[in-house]
């Protein structure tokens, strides 16, 4: 027989062994069985955990219980005294079960949740508020105000800019649920100053890159087709050149849009306006863009073509036609017509025809409405 301090020995040997069992039992039923919303949780419903900068490990480990991602904060401890790295602060997601050690490998890769904010070529200051109201990033209102008064951003490049209108430059952003309108408008601008350097728009180096933003917004407005933007710019800047008026129908809708008066169409009230952004009463550009160019405006803007156009006109399959006379533009208006099949005296919308001849362009809308 065993003495039985031995036996005793063998049995806290055997308790031992099976709290060490139990332990390491509950350790991974912890860290590897998965924990939290149900899979195809909606982001309404899902969890999420806004870590701010400068949380140390426990208080991590205590946000992540607390909120129910976590079975137990220790187990977040014991991950990092094994896995170390950085954890990275911000607002975390968590939509569907996960294992402990997928929500520290999450926090450790900074997979921080944010929400996708596309501005596409040609938005102005109103499209890109409602582009942020519509992802739930902000009001429509709070944004414009923003873009209104954070006019010290550009303070280098326009120093007479009222808006950021031209300088919010168009592309897909991430912006937390908590950005502010102020750091959103600021994103935007850092990365209009990114792409532009790159082109050589350079303050204090590239000359006037106010009238360079103001004319490639008028290019990126008038014409779709990469290729005919140089051309485009190099009718506006024939036309400057000349002191013959930009007559350029977005920008007559620009000047509706900041008097809250435009009604989907140019009315002769609006051709009639004493706007600056009028460009078929006042010569010269207008004293500031009317919307966001991409690079491809922007290059036609700093390169345009030298030609002898003083006239383009949209042909039937959206490219434009390009005339040296008022008489070559007169017959593309009018083989514009034709290729609607529509009487000159009978249609009900005037042609779209970009840079008329101010006289040509009124005698068209008498011509529609009549």
């Amino acid at each position: 027989m065993q003495p039985i301090d031995e036996r005793e020995g063998l049995k806290f040997l055997a308790t031992v062994f099976l709290l060490a069992l139990s332990v390491a039992v509950l350790a991974a039923w912890a860290i590897y069985v998965p924990m939290g919303p149900a899979a195809g949780t909606s982001d309404d419903a899902a969890i999420y955990v806004d870590i701010a900068p400068g949380t140390g490990t426990a208080a991590i480990a205590t946000q992540l219980e607390e909120a129910g991602v976590l079975r137990s904060r220790y187990i977040f401890d014991l991950l990092r005294a094994v896995k170390g790295g950085k954890l990275i602060a911000g607002e975390y997601r968590f939509n569907h079960p996960a294992t402990a050690s997928e929500v520290y490998a999450r926090i450790a890769r900074g997979d921080i949740y944010t929400i996708s904010l596309t501005i596409p070529e040609g938005y102005n200051i109103f499209d890109i508020a409602q582009a942020v109201a519509s992802a739930h990033l902000g009001s429509r209102d709070t944004i414009l105000a923003a873009e209104r008064s954070q006019t010290e951003l550009i303070a280098d490049l326009d120093p007479n800019a009222t808006s950021l209108e031209g300088y919010l430059f168009p592309d897909t952003y991430r912006f937390s649920r908590h950005a502010t309108p102020e750091q959103m408008v600021a994103a935007m601008v850092k990365r209009f100053r990114q792409v532009t350097a790159q082109l050589g728009l350079i303050p204090g180096v590239s000359g006037s890159i106010a009238q360079s933003v103001i004319l490639a917004s008028l290019v990126e407005k008038e014409v779709n087709q990469d290729a005919e933007r140089s051309l485009v710019a190099g009718v506006f800047a024939n036309r400057l050149a000349q002191g013959i008026p930009l007559a350029t129908d977005p920008s007559v809708i620009y000047a509706a849009l900041l008097e809250g008066r435009y009604r989907g169409a140019i009315y002769a009230s609006d051709l009639a306006s004493a706007s600056p952004y009028n460009t078929y009463r006042h010569a010269g550009l207008p004293p500031g863009p009317i919307c966001s160019p991409g690079v491809a405006a922007l290059k036609a803007a700093l390169a345009p073509a030298r030609t002898d156009y003083l006239y383009f006109v949209a042909d039937a399959d959206g490219h434009s036609r390009f005339s040296a006379t008022l008489q070559e533009h007169t017959e593309q208006v009018q083989s514009y017509r034709r290729s609607l099949h529509q009487p000159a005296g009978t249609q009900t919308q005037p042609p779209r025809a970009r840079v008329p001849h101010r006289s040509a362009y009124r005698r068209a809308q008498h011509r529609a409405r009549h």
